[in-house]
């Protein structure tokens, strides 16, 4: 792939996402590198418009009458794990890479998104607008990240979401819906063997959890697939039987059901009261033959299913996942992305949008 990014861009581009790893920017405080992107943009000649922590902004020649493509990622991130063994806020570069909480997951893709949007933002003539946009509170699935822009925005006809993929194309992922389930029993004194052990009935409910295979299976996705994650009683003494005993079940859903329609299916099948803390994170699909996803077939790239869930979900519109690093990286100790990565994601932006746009 020929380099189109010179050196100058591709060490702003280093010096930006090194800044922004300096500031802490965890979810829902994510205001001082919102400032940060703003205020670059701004240094660029770009208008930039801004909600909440959210800022976005428009190809110079903006034509209403033209689709739109969402050049998207995200600038919250977790908190740092207790295995770091570098300073997480640093932003060091060493043998090759650049360190820090955020570098892969998913500041790389954030930078080389912008700098592609820059590329083209002067240029005339195009077939698609272009709406650069950096969000907040992707890390959990808030409702004043892009869930709150998208309303803000001109139409949009398609996007790319910045995720760590290997610049490899994730042309579907799991949708993601965590459930509450409560097992009713009735407390009593464990030597007298009185009562009923609600950690007794909620056995039943595991088990099915855990073996419950739904009919159909994806072949880009796999199954759906069911995790209890969590289990707690109401009490913690040694000698009460406990009356009653909830469980956190995780699902990763395929995009051939609705998460209305799996809920249905397990609330038919367990004996506790069951409730969704969201339905939100839906499964997503992008087909083959959408224009971003042939550009990167010819590109020489690989279609696959992501097992990870990103704000790709709340988007009603076709999105491609795509972005430098790898996903294995996001949320472990030392978290880095190598600065060949970040080049080869603003090349391969830009070569896979110059044969769309």
């Amino acid at each position: 792939m020929s380099n189109i990014a010179d050196d100058t861009i591709i060490q702003e581009s280093i010096g930006l996402l090194q800044s922004l790893i300096r500031t802490p920017s965890f979810s829902r405080n994510e205001q001082v590198t919102a400032t940060s992107i703003e205020q670059f943009l701004s240094s660029k000649g770009v208008p930039v418009q801004r909600h909440l922590n959210n800022v976005w902004a428009l190809n110079q020649h903006y034509d209403p009458s033209l689709p739109t493509i969402l050049l998207n990622s995200h600038h919250d991130t977790v908190k740092p794990n207790s295995g770091y063994t570098r300073d997480p806020f640093d932003g060091q570069v060493a043998d090759g890479k650049l360190f820090g909480l955020g570098s892969n997951d998913a500041g790389a893709s954030l930078v080389a998104l912008l700098f592609t949007f820059l590329h083209f933002y002067h240029q005339q003539g195009l077939k698609y607008n272009l709406l650069f946009a950096a969000t907040a509170e992707e890390e959990i699935s808030g409702k004043d990240g892009i869930e709150s822009l998208l309303p803000l925005l001109p139409p949009i006809a398609a996007g790319i979401v910045g995720e760590p993929t290997r610049l490899e194309l994730a042309i579907a992922e799991r949708g993601l819906m965590v459930l509450d389930i409560e097992i009713n029993g009735r407390a009593g004194h464990a030597a007298r063997s009185e009562g009923e052990n609600a950690i007794y009935k909620a056995l039943a409910d595991i088990d099915w959890c855990r073996n419950y295979q739904f009919e159909k299976v994806s072949n880009l996705l796999g199954p759906v697939q069911m995790t209890v994650t969590v289990i707690e009683t109401d009490n913690k003494a040694h000698n009460i039987v406990p009356a009653v005993c909830k469980l956190v079940v995780d699902v990763r859903i395929n995009e051939l059901y609705s998460p209305e329609e799996v809920l249905a299916v397990i609330s038919s099948h367990v004996k506790g009261q069951v409730v969704p803390r969201s339905l939100r994170l839906r499964s997503t699909s992008i087909s083959t033959d959408h224009p971003l996803v042939k550009a990167g077939i010819q590109m020489g790239k690989n279609c696959y299913g992501s097992p990870t869930t990103s704000d790709k979900a709340l988007m009603p519109f076709p999105a491609l996942k795509m972005g430098p690093g790898d996903s294995m990286r996001s949320h472990m100790a030392d978290e880095f992305v190598f600065i060949h990565e970040i080049e080869e994601g603003i090349n391969t932006y830009i070569q896979l949008l110059n044969q769309v746009i």
